[in-house]
């Protein structure tokens, strides 16, 4: 199923600045530090360019893309970044989409995802959260998009999955991912096509729906292991690369 809406844009990163700088100060800020960030994860989160930089890349639709770049450390620990847009841009409906190339191996887990807003006052998943694009590393061809609210979280989120043709993989080319949010709807989107979709009739009895008229900040990242995809192991190579070619808000209209 193709969206049949257009779209104007509103809010854009093509990466386009000279390779080796980072992200757009004026657009994104960086989580920092090895908290686990609620998963057991591994890596620290920094703000260095070993972690996120601008490079050169001819499949790019501009020549360039920024890279989040997962790296093993001396010590046998993990290093990596974490952008997000908190406090410098948020939407509210729109179609909110990226189109990257994704790493893949054993416990390596690149995410495009939303939160609440609200957040500063509003505790997790009350907040609520909108998961873009995740794929477990050692599932490369598998995409997962998934809801989170008060009483459908963690496991209990309201998921979907689409997967490529056998042997294909996220990460032989680029891809785009988005979703298209509008009162009373959400839906997943993989290269054009609907993958998942929720409505207010799809929580589950009791629950509430917390995403209209709510303002969600973006976030970009690539983690190293976590509860739900596992952790390295012998087969895992180092560094990883999460590319990103554009990230694009757009206003729907029918």
């Amino acid at each position: 199923m193709n969206n049949s809406f257009a779209a104007s844009v509103i809010w854009q990163d093509e990466f386009n600045q000279p390779p080796g700088t980072g992200p757009d100060p004026a657009k994104w800020t960086h989580d920092l530090g090895a908290t686990g960030w609620g998963n057991a994860e591994l890596e620290e989160y920094t703000d260095t360019r070993e972690n996120s930089f601008v490079v050169a890349d001819p499949a790019a639709t501009d020549g360039k893309a920024l890279v989040i770049r997962a790296v093993r450390t001396a010590t046998g620990g993990y290093t990596s970044a974490r952008i997000k847009t908190q406090e410098k841009f948020a939407a509210t409906y729109g179609r909110i989409e990226a189109r990257m190339k994704l790493p893949h191996g054993q416990g390596v887990w690149p995410a495009f995802w939303m939160l609440g807003e609200s957040i500063a006052t509003i505790e997790w998943p009350a907040c609520g959260e909108i998961d873009i694009m995740e794929v477990p590393g050692h599932e490369p061809g598998k995409l997962h998009g998934t809801l989170h609210g008060p009483g459908y979280f963690a496991k209990t989120g309201l998921t979907k999955f689409t997967t490529l043709p056998p042997g294909e993989t996220l990460g032989d080319a680029y891809h785009v991912f988005a979703v298209e949010w509008r009162q009373g709807k959400i839906d997943w989107l993989l290269d054009g096509r609907i993958f998942h979709s929720c409505t207010p009739a799809s929580l589950p009895p009791g629950t509430k729906w917390v995403f209209d008229e709510a303002p969600f900040f973006l976030l970009l990242n690539l983690a190293i292991g976590g509860h739900w995809p596992g952790y390295p192991d012998a087969t895992t190579k180092f560094p990883q690369e999460l590319r990103i070619d554009y990230v694009r808000v757009s206003r729907l209209e029918r």
